[in-house]
Protein backbone atom coordinates (compact mmCIF):
# COMPACT_ATOMS: atom_id res chain seq x y z
CA UNK A 1 0.00 0.00 0.00
CA UNK A 2 2.77 2.19 0.87
CA UNK A 3 4.28 1.87 -2.24
CA UNK A 4 0.59 2.49 -4.11
CA UNK A 5 0.98 5.85 -2.24
CA UNK A 6 4.22 6.93 -3.59
CA UNK A 7 3.19 6.18 -7.39
CA UNK A 8 1.54 9.64 -7.38
CA UNK A 9 4.35 11.48 -6.20
CA UNK A 10 6.54 10.05 -8.63
CA UNK A 11 7.57 12.45 -11.51
CA UNK A 12 8.72 9.34 -13.24
CA UNK A 13 5.76 7.73 -13.45
CA UNK A 14 3.22 10.82 -14.43
CA UNK A 15 5.57 11.43 -17.76
CA UNK A 16 5.39 7.71 -17.90
CA UNK A 17 1.40 7.73 -17.71
CA UNK A 18 1.45 11.15 -20.43
CA UNK A 19 3.83 9.13 -23.09
CA UNK A 20 1.56 5.80 -22.80
CA UNK A 21 -1.46 8.09 -23.22
CA UNK A 22 -0.70 9.94 -25.91
CA UNK A 23 0.21 6.72 -27.66
CA UNK A 24 -3.37 5.06 -26.18
CA UNK A 25 -5.09 8.43 -27.97
CA UNK A 26 -3.77 7.58 -31.39
CA UNK A 27 -3.75 3.95 -31.19
CA UNK A 28 -6.32 3.13 -29.07
CA UNK A 29 -8.75 5.29 -28.25
CA UNK A 30 -11.05 3.29 -26.26
CA UNK A 31 -8.62 2.34 -23.38
CA UNK A 32 -8.10 6.41 -23.39
CA UNK A 33 -11.94 7.21 -23.49
CA UNK A 34 -12.51 4.32 -20.09
CA UNK A 35 -9.47 5.71 -18.22
CA UNK A 36 -10.14 9.30 -18.65
CA UNK A 37 -13.82 8.68 -17.45
CA UNK A 38 -12.02 6.78 -14.47
CA UNK A 39 -10.04 10.37 -14.23
CA UNK A 40 -13.59 12.49 -14.13
CA UNK A 41 -14.72 9.82 -11.09
CA UNK A 42 -11.47 10.78 -9.30
CA UNK A 43 -12.13 14.68 -9.73
CA UNK A 44 -15.53 14.16 -8.76
CA UNK A 45 -14.27 12.58 -5.40
CA UNK A 46 -11.83 15.33 -4.63
CA UNK A 47 -14.88 18.22 -5.69
CA UNK A 48 -17.15 16.65 -3.59
CA UNK A 49 -14.68 16.95 -0.62
CA UNK A 50 -13.65 20.63 -1.44
CA UNK A 51 -16.70 22.30 0.33
CA UNK A 52 -16.82 20.52 3.68
CA UNK A 53 -13.33 20.61 3.92
CA UNK A 54 -12.64 23.76 3.37
CA UNK A 55 -15.17 25.02 6.33
CA UNK A 56 -13.89 22.85 8.53
CA UNK A 57 -10.64 23.65 7.91
CA UNK A 58 -11.60 27.40 8.48
CA UNK A 59 -13.33 26.62 11.95
CA UNK A 60 -10.18 24.60 13.11
CA UNK A 61 -7.78 26.75 11.44
CA UNK A 62 -9.13 29.62 12.89
CA UNK A 63 -9.34 28.32 16.37
CA UNK A 64 -5.65 27.46 16.43
CA UNK A 65 -4.70 31.17 14.90
CA UNK A 66 -6.61 32.58 17.83
CA UNK A 67 -3.77 31.02 20.31
CA UNK A 68 -0.95 32.45 17.94
CA UNK A 69 0.71 35.89 18.69
CA UNK A 70 -1.38 38.82 17.53
CA UNK A 71 -4.24 36.89 15.58
CA UNK A 72 -6.26 39.51 14.19
CA UNK A 73 -2.96 41.12 12.29
CA UNK A 74 -2.61 37.93 11.05
CA UNK A 75 -5.73 37.19 9.29
CA UNK A 76 -5.57 40.39 7.98
CA UNK A 77 -1.96 40.26 6.40
CA UNK A 78 -3.56 37.16 4.85
CA UNK A 79 -6.46 38.79 3.79
CA UNK A 80 -4.43 41.08 2.07
CA UNK A 81 -1.20 39.16 0.71
CA UNK A 82 -4.32 37.27 -0.64
CA UNK A 83 -5.73 40.28 -2.86
CA UNK A 84 -2.21 41.57 -3.70
CA UNK A 85 -0.86 38.14 -5.07
CA UNK A 86 -3.58 37.95 -7.34
CA UNK A 87 -3.57 41.35 -8.04
CA UNK A 88 0.09 41.26 -8.84
CA UNK A 89 -0.67 38.13 -11.29
CA UNK A 90 -3.22 39.70 -13.07
CA UNK A 91 -0.71 42.37 -13.57
CA UNK A 92 2.12 40.15 -14.68
CA UNK A 93 -0.62 38.82 -17.68
CA UNK A 94 -1.69 42.31 -18.45
CA UNK A 95 1.98 43.12 -19.07
CA UNK A 96 2.80 39.93 -20.67
CA UNK A 97 0.14 40.43 -22.99
CA UNK A 98 1.27 43.89 -24.60
CA UNK A 99 4.69 42.94 -24.39
CA UNK A 100 4.58 39.27 -26.28
CA UNK A 101 0.92 40.57 -28.24
CA UNK A 102 -0.68 37.10 -28.57
CA UNK A 103 -2.97 36.70 -31.28
CA UNK A 104 -1.41 40.37 -33.11
CA UNK A 105 -0.04 38.07 -35.90
CA UNK A 106 -1.48 35.35 -36.89
CA UNK A 107 -1.78 33.82 -40.45
CA UNK A 108 -5.12 33.46 -42.23
CA UNK A 109 -5.18 30.21 -42.05
CA UNK A 110 -5.15 30.43 -38.41
CA UNK A 111 -7.50 33.23 -38.88
CA UNK A 112 -9.73 30.74 -40.72
CA UNK A 113 -9.76 27.63 -38.50
CA UNK A 114 -10.36 30.31 -35.39
CA UNK A 115 -13.51 31.55 -37.19
CA UNK A 116 -14.55 28.08 -38.12
CA UNK A 117 -14.33 26.45 -34.34
CA UNK A 118 -16.43 29.40 -33.77
CA UNK A 119 -18.89 28.98 -35.98
CA UNK A 120 -18.77 25.38 -35.47
CA UNK A 121 -19.71 25.77 -31.58
CA UNK A 122 -22.80 27.07 -32.29
CA UNK A 123 -24.69 23.59 -33.56
CA UNK A 124 -25.62 22.27 -36.65
CA UNK A 125 -26.84 25.78 -38.38
CA UNK A 126 -23.31 26.73 -37.74
CA UNK A 127 -24.44 29.62 -35.62
CA UNK A 128 -23.65 31.16 -32.20
CA UNK A 129 -26.74 32.54 -30.03
CA UNK A 130 -25.87 35.86 -28.54
CA UNK A 131 -28.72 37.72 -26.34
CA UNK A 132 -29.23 40.77 -28.14
CA UNK A 133 -31.66 42.43 -25.46
CA UNK A 134 -30.27 44.59 -23.01
CA UNK A 135 -32.59 44.12 -20.61
CA UNK A 136 -31.47 40.33 -20.38
CA UNK A 137 -27.97 40.97 -20.15
CA UNK A 138 -28.30 43.55 -17.97
CA UNK A 139 -30.87 41.53 -15.75
CA UNK A 140 -28.05 38.54 -15.88
CA UNK A 141 -25.18 41.24 -14.69
CA UNK A 142 -27.39 41.83 -11.52
CA UNK A 143 -27.90 38.35 -10.93
CA UNK A 144 -23.88 37.88 -11.55
CA UNK A 145 -22.89 40.45 -8.92
CA UNK A 146 -25.92 39.82 -5.99
CA UNK A 147 -25.20 41.08 -2.65
CA UNK A 148 -26.68 37.58 -1.59
CA UNK A 149 -23.90 35.95 -3.47
CA UNK A 150 -21.46 37.60 -1.19
CA UNK A 151 -23.72 37.71 2.29
CA UNK A 152 -26.26 35.07 1.92
CA UNK A 153 -29.58 34.96 4.05
CA UNK A 154 -29.29 30.93 4.23
CA UNK A 155 -25.98 29.50 4.85
CA UNK A 156 -27.65 25.92 4.08
CA UNK A 157 -29.04 27.31 0.95
CA UNK A 158 -25.47 28.76 -0.26
CA UNK A 159 -23.95 24.96 0.58
CA UNK A 160 -26.97 23.45 -1.28
CA UNK A 161 -26.19 25.78 -4.65
CA UNK A 162 -22.44 25.75 -4.28
CA UNK A 163 -21.75 29.51 -3.65
CA UNK A 164 -18.66 29.89 -2.47
CA UNK A 165 -18.40 33.43 -2.04
CA UNK A 166 -21.35 33.04 0.11
CA UNK A 167 -19.78 29.94 1.80
CA UNK A 168 -16.40 31.87 2.96
CA UNK A 169 -18.52 34.69 4.44
CA UNK A 170 -20.58 32.09 6.56
CA UNK A 171 -17.37 30.70 7.38
CA UNK A 172 -15.69 33.43 8.70
CA UNK A 173 -18.43 34.70 10.60
CA UNK A 174 -18.93 31.56 12.46
CA UNK A 175 -15.76 30.52 12.71
CA UNK A 176 -15.02 33.67 14.65
CA UNK A 177 -17.34 33.17 17.12
CA UNK A 178 -16.60 29.38 17.24
CA UNK A 179 -12.79 30.42 18.07
CA UNK A 180 -13.72 33.16 20.46
CA UNK A 181 -15.66 30.63 22.94
CA UNK A 182 -13.66 29.11 25.51
CA UNK A 183 -11.83 25.47 25.34
CA UNK A 184 -13.96 24.10 27.67
CA UNK A 185 -17.46 25.08 25.70
CA UNK A 186 -15.84 23.78 22.69
CA UNK A 187 -14.15 20.61 23.57
CA UNK A 188 -16.68 18.42 22.00
CA UNK A 189 -17.17 20.54 18.65
CA UNK A 190 -13.90 20.81 18.58
CA UNK A 191 -12.89 17.24 18.15
CA UNK A 192 -15.57 16.40 16.05
CA UNK A 193 -13.99 19.15 13.92
CA UNK A 194 -11.04 17.62 14.02
CA UNK A 195 -12.10 13.61 13.61
CA UNK A 196 -14.01 14.98 9.80
CA UNK A 197 -11.08 17.21 9.22
CA UNK A 198 -8.80 14.43 9.20
CA UNK A 199 -11.31 12.33 7.78
CA UNK A 200 -11.77 14.36 4.53
CA UNK A 201 -7.89 14.09 4.40
CA UNK A 202 -7.78 10.20 4.17
CA UNK A 203 -10.45 10.29 1.89
CA UNK A 204 -8.25 12.89 -0.68
CA UNK A 205 -5.77 10.97 0.20
CA UNK A 206 -6.61 7.86 -1.02
CA UNK A 207 -8.18 9.10 -4.11
CA UNK A 208 -4.68 9.98 -5.39
CA UNK A 209 -4.77 6.83 -5.94
CA UNK A 210 -6.18 7.96 -9.00
CA UNK A 211 -4.28 10.40 -10.24
CA UNK A 212 -1.55 8.65 -12.60
CA UNK A 213 -5.30 6.76 -14.36
CA UNK A 214 -6.33 10.64 -14.38
CA UNK A 215 -2.63 11.55 -16.22
CA UNK A 216 -3.03 8.70 -18.58
CA UNK A 217 -6.64 9.29 -19.55
CA UNK A 218 -6.49 13.10 -19.97
CA UNK A 219 -3.22 12.41 -22.23
CA UNK A 220 -4.81 10.31 -24.47
CA UNK A 221 -8.25 12.57 -24.44
CA UNK A 222 -5.76 15.76 -25.46
CA UNK A 223 -4.05 13.28 -28.63
CA UNK A 224 -7.45 12.06 -29.39
CA UNK A 225 -9.91 15.34 -29.56
CA UNK A 226 -7.93 18.35 -30.17
CA UNK A 227 -7.42 19.22 -33.31
CA UNK A 228 -3.92 19.93 -34.55
CA UNK A 229 -4.99 22.90 -36.52
CA UNK A 230 -6.38 24.44 -32.91
CA UNK A 231 -2.87 24.02 -31.59
CA UNK A 232 -1.78 25.50 -33.81
CA UNK A 233 -3.75 28.45 -34.35
CA UNK A 234 -3.91 29.01 -30.13
CA UNK A 235 0.27 28.25 -29.94
CA UNK A 236 1.23 31.43 -29.76
CA UNK A 237 -1.09 31.99 -26.56
CA UNK A 238 -0.14 28.86 -25.04
CA UNK A 239 3.05 29.66 -25.35
CA UNK A 240 3.31 33.20 -23.06
CA UNK A 241 0.54 31.03 -20.71
CA UNK A 242 3.04 28.57 -19.68
CA UNK A 243 6.63 30.70 -19.79
CA UNK A 244 4.57 33.22 -17.77
CA UNK A 245 2.83 30.78 -15.45
CA UNK A 246 7.20 29.24 -15.41
CA UNK A 247 8.45 32.67 -14.35
CA UNK A 248 6.01 33.65 -11.56
CA UNK A 249 6.13 30.02 -10.32
CA UNK A 250 10.05 30.44 -9.91
CA UNK A 251 10.06 33.56 -8.13
CA UNK A 252 7.25 32.15 -5.24
CA UNK A 253 9.19 28.89 -4.77
CA UNK A 254 12.19 31.08 -4.76
CA UNK A 255 10.33 33.81 -2.07
CA UNK A 256 9.79 30.51 -0.23
CA UNK A 257 13.28 29.55 -0.02
CA UNK A 258 14.08 33.24 1.26
CA UNK A 259 11.65 32.73 4.14
CA UNK A 260 12.85 29.68 5.03
CA UNK A 261 16.35 30.30 4.63
CA UNK A 262 17.17 26.97 2.46
CA UNK A 263 18.02 26.18 -1.09
CA UNK A 264 16.10 27.07 -4.25
CA UNK A 265 16.47 23.27 -5.16
CA UNK A 266 15.73 22.67 -1.30
CA UNK A 267 12.75 24.03 -1.20
CA UNK A 268 11.84 22.68 -4.67
CA UNK A 269 12.30 19.24 -3.32
CA UNK A 270 10.03 19.73 -0.57
CA UNK A 271 7.44 20.88 -2.42
CA UNK A 272 7.68 18.04 -4.92
CA UNK A 273 5.10 15.83 -3.87
CA UNK A 274 2.21 18.97 -3.97
CA UNK A 275 3.52 20.26 -7.43
CA UNK A 276 3.12 17.36 -9.05
CA UNK A 277 -0.58 16.14 -7.49
CA UNK A 278 -1.51 20.26 -8.19
CA UNK A 279 0.14 20.23 -11.42
CA UNK A 280 -1.60 17.22 -12.76
CA UNK A 281 -4.62 16.12 -11.08
CA UNK A 282 -6.80 19.03 -12.74
CA UNK A 283 -7.94 20.40 -8.97
CA UNK A 284 -6.57 22.74 -6.94
CA UNK A 285 -7.91 20.34 -3.45
CA UNK A 286 -6.28 17.25 -4.05
CA UNK A 287 -2.54 18.68 -3.26
CA UNK A 288 -4.43 20.10 0.60
CA UNK A 289 -3.01 17.35 2.57
CA UNK A 290 0.63 17.04 1.22
CA UNK A 291 0.59 20.94 0.90
CA UNK A 292 -0.32 21.28 4.67
CA UNK A 293 2.75 18.41 5.02
CA UNK A 294 4.96 20.43 3.37
CA UNK A 295 4.83 23.09 4.67
CA UNK A 296 4.52 22.50 8.27
CA UNK A 297 6.68 19.14 8.70
CA UNK A 298 9.51 19.53 6.07
CA UNK A 299 9.88 23.42 5.61
CA UNK A 300 9.16 24.21 9.61
CA UNK A 301 5.96 27.10 9.23
CA UNK A 302 3.09 26.87 11.70
CA UNK A 303 1.26 24.26 11.17
CA UNK A 304 -1.87 26.20 12.55
CA UNK A 305 -1.33 29.13 9.43
CA UNK A 306 -0.80 26.23 6.96
CA UNK A 307 -4.10 24.68 8.06
CA UNK A 308 -6.15 27.53 7.59
CA UNK A 309 -4.41 29.22 4.64
CA UNK A 310 -4.12 26.24 2.38
CA UNK A 311 -7.18 25.33 1.90
CA UNK A 312 -8.80 29.12 1.89
CA UNK A 313 -6.33 29.38 -0.88
CA UNK A 314 -7.11 26.13 -2.75
CA UNK A 315 -10.59 27.46 -3.54
CA UNK A 316 -10.34 31.45 -3.43
CA UNK A 317 -6.43 32.32 -3.98
CA UNK A 318 -6.87 31.87 -8.25
CA UNK A 319 -3.16 33.39 -9.21
CA UNK A 320 -2.93 31.46 -12.14
CA UNK A 321 -6.87 31.99 -13.17
CA UNK A 322 -5.83 36.08 -12.66
CA UNK A 323 -3.05 35.29 -15.01
CA UNK A 324 -5.49 33.15 -17.54
CA UNK A 325 -7.87 35.50 -17.31
CA UNK A 326 -5.82 39.05 -17.83
CA UNK A 327 -3.56 37.20 -21.26
CA UNK A 328 -7.47 35.61 -22.71
CA UNK A 329 -8.85 39.50 -22.54
CA UNK A 330 -5.29 40.28 -24.34
CA UNK A 331 -5.69 37.60 -26.65
CA UNK A 332 -8.86 38.33 -27.98
CA UNK A 333 -8.68 42.25 -28.19
CA UNK A 334 -5.21 41.32 -30.50
CA UNK A 335 -7.45 39.17 -32.43
CA UNK A 336 -10.21 41.08 -33.16
CA UNK A 337 -7.86 44.27 -33.31
CA UNK A 338 -8.31 46.67 -30.63
CA UNK A 339 -4.84 48.31 -29.66
CA UNK A 340 -5.09 48.12 -26.23
CA UNK A 341 -3.99 51.72 -24.28
CA UNK A 342 -2.99 52.24 -20.91
CA UNK A 343 -6.27 52.69 -19.50
CA UNK A 344 -7.74 49.23 -21.45
CA UNK A 345 -4.20 48.13 -19.31
CA UNK A 346 -5.63 49.01 -16.10
CA UNK A 347 -9.28 47.90 -16.60
CA UNK A 348 -8.06 44.24 -17.46
CA UNK A 349 -5.95 43.70 -14.82
CA UNK A 350 -8.71 45.00 -12.13
CA UNK A 351 -11.53 42.82 -13.97
CA UNK A 352 -8.75 39.93 -14.16
CA UNK A 353 -8.39 40.33 -10.38
CA UNK A 354 -12.18 40.70 -10.10
CA UNK A 355 -12.76 37.65 -12.64
CA UNK A 356 -10.30 35.63 -10.06
CA UNK A 357 -12.38 35.76 -6.99
CA UNK A 358 -15.61 35.50 -8.87
CA UNK A 359 -14.56 32.01 -10.16
CA UNK A 360 -13.57 30.60 -6.81
CA UNK A 361 -14.93 27.02 -6.29
CA UNK A 362 -15.64 26.27 -10.05
CA UNK A 363 -13.41 24.52 -12.52
CA UNK A 364 -13.01 23.96 -15.98
CA UNK A 365 -15.45 25.66 -18.25
CA UNK A 366 -17.44 27.11 -15.13
CA UNK A 367 -14.65 28.89 -14.06
CA UNK A 368 -13.16 29.81 -17.49
CA UNK A 369 -16.67 31.66 -18.34
CA UNK A 370 -15.52 34.36 -15.64
CA UNK A 371 -13.34 35.75 -18.20
CA UNK A 372 -16.61 36.92 -19.76
CA UNK A 373 -15.89 39.76 -17.01
CA UNK A 374 -12.77 41.57 -18.69
CA UNK A 375 -14.10 40.94 -22.21
CA UNK A 376 -17.35 42.70 -21.88
CA UNK A 377 -15.48 45.75 -20.24
CA UNK A 378 -13.55 45.69 -23.05
CA UNK A 379 -16.96 45.46 -24.92
CA UNK A 380 -15.36 42.48 -26.91
CA UNK A 381 -17.74 39.10 -27.78
CA UNK A 382 -17.91 36.63 -24.91
CA UNK A 383 -19.25 33.67 -26.01
CA UNK A 384 -17.41 33.25 -29.23
CA UNK A 385 -14.20 34.09 -27.61
CA UNK A 386 -14.61 31.28 -24.73
CA UNK A 387 -15.20 28.63 -27.46
CA UNK A 388 -11.25 29.25 -28.27
CA UNK A 389 -9.99 28.87 -24.69
CA UNK A 390 -12.33 25.71 -23.47
CA UNK A 391 -10.59 23.83 -26.38
CA UNK A 392 -7.24 24.21 -25.07
CA UNK A 393 -8.76 24.41 -20.84
CA UNK A 394 -6.88 20.83 -20.28
CA UNK A 395 -3.21 22.19 -21.44
CA UNK A 396 -3.54 25.67 -19.28
CA UNK A 397 -5.29 23.38 -16.16
CA UNK A 398 -2.39 22.27 -14.57
CA UNK A 399 0.24 25.48 -14.85
CA UNK A 400 -3.02 27.32 -13.73
CA UNK A 401 -3.00 25.54 -10.72
CA UNK A 402 0.47 24.89 -9.51
CA UNK A 403 0.53 28.99 -9.66
CA UNK A 404 -2.24 29.34 -7.73
CA UNK A 405 -0.62 26.49 -5.36
CA UNK A 406 2.65 28.08 -5.14
CA UNK A 407 1.34 31.88 -4.22
CA UNK A 408 -0.70 30.13 -1.51
CA UNK A 409 2.39 28.44 -0.39
CA UNK A 410 4.06 31.87 -0.81
CA UNK A 411 0.87 33.70 1.66
CA UNK A 412 1.80 30.75 4.24
CA UNK A 413 5.44 31.91 4.32
CA UNK A 414 4.91 35.43 4.64
CA UNK A 415 1.77 34.98 7.34
CA UNK A 416 4.23 32.74 9.51
CA UNK A 417 6.67 35.70 10.26
CA UNK A 418 8.04 36.04 13.40
CA UNK A 419 6.52 32.85 14.58
CA UNK A 420 8.60 29.85 15.74
CA UNK A 421 8.57 26.77 13.60
CA UNK A 422 6.72 23.59 14.31
CA UNK A 423 9.47 21.38 12.98
CA UNK A 424 12.17 20.28 15.58
CA UNK A 425 15.73 19.48 15.03
CA UNK A 426 16.02 15.95 15.07
CA UNK A 427 18.82 14.94 17.93
CA UNK A 428 21.34 12.18 16.93
CA UNK A 429 20.18 9.62 19.20
CA UNK A 430 22.48 6.25 19.69
CA UNK A 431 20.92 3.20 18.04
CA UNK A 432 19.57 0.59 20.36
CA UNK A 433 21.96 -2.63 20.38
CA UNK A 434 18.88 -4.86 19.62
CA UNK A 435 16.57 -3.35 17.53
CA UNK A 436 13.89 -0.99 18.98
CA UNK A 437 14.08 -2.74 22.47
CA UNK A 438 15.41 -0.86 25.54
CA UNK A 439 17.54 -2.76 28.09
CA UNK A 440 16.42 -2.87 31.39
CA UNK A 441 18.80 -2.47 34.30
CA UNK A 442 17.64 -3.40 37.69
CA UNK A 443 19.99 -1.96 41.13
CA UNK A 444 19.66 -3.34 45.17
CA UNK A 445 21.06 -1.93 47.90
CA UNK A 446 22.81 -4.43 49.94
CA UNK A 447 19.91 -5.35 52.68
CA UNK A 448 17.23 -5.93 49.92
CA UNK A 449 19.73 -8.06 48.63
CA UNK A 450 20.05 -10.33 51.93
CA UNK A 451 16.52 -10.34 52.03
CA UNK A 452 16.22 -11.63 48.25
CA UNK A 453 18.84 -14.34 49.43
CA UNK A 454 17.18 -14.90 52.42
CA UNK A 455 13.82 -15.13 50.76
CA UNK A 456 15.29 -17.50 48.38
CA UNK A 457 16.79 -20.19 50.82
CA UNK A 458 13.64 -20.54 52.59
CA UNK A 459 11.55 -21.63 49.27
CA UNK A 460 14.55 -23.97 48.87
CA UNK A 461 14.53 -25.18 52.69
CA UNK A 462 10.39 -25.36 52.05
CA UNK A 463 10.56 -27.61 48.67
CA UNK A 464 13.55 -30.29 50.04
CA UNK A 465 10.98 -31.00 52.77
CA UNK A 466 8.06 -31.35 51.03
CA UNK A 467 9.88 -33.20 48.31
CA UNK A 468 11.34 -35.91 51.79
CA UNK A 469 7.85 -36.00 53.09
CA UNK A 470 6.44 -36.72 49.65
CA UNK A 471 9.01 -39.57 49.58
CA UNK A 472 8.59 -41.17 52.82
CA UNK A 473 5.11 -41.96 52.76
Amino acid sequence: MNTLRQLPNSALVLLLCVLLGSLAGVFAEPLGAAAYAVGQIYITIVNMAAVPLLVVAMFFGLRQLMGLPRPGLRIGTMLMLAIAVVALCAFAGTLAGVVAAPGLHLSDAAHAELGRLVLSSGGNAGEVRMQLFEQGAQAAAERAFALTDVVPDNFFSALASGRALGILTCTIFFGMAFAALSSEQTKVLNGIFESIYRALETLIDYANLLLPVLVFGTAAHLVAHTPREVLSAMSGFIWVFLVSAAGLSCIALAAIAVRTRVSFGRAVACLRAPMLVGFTSGTATAAIPHTIEAMSAKLGFSRGVAELVVPFGAVFLRAGSALYFALAASFVANLYGHSLDIGDCVMIAAAATAAAFASAGRNGVGGIAAAGIALSLLRLPVEAALVLFVAIDLICDGPRNLLSLLSTCTVVALVSAGLPADRTAASPQPKPLYGESAMVRLAFTRAQLALVAGCALVAASLIVIMGIGVGAR
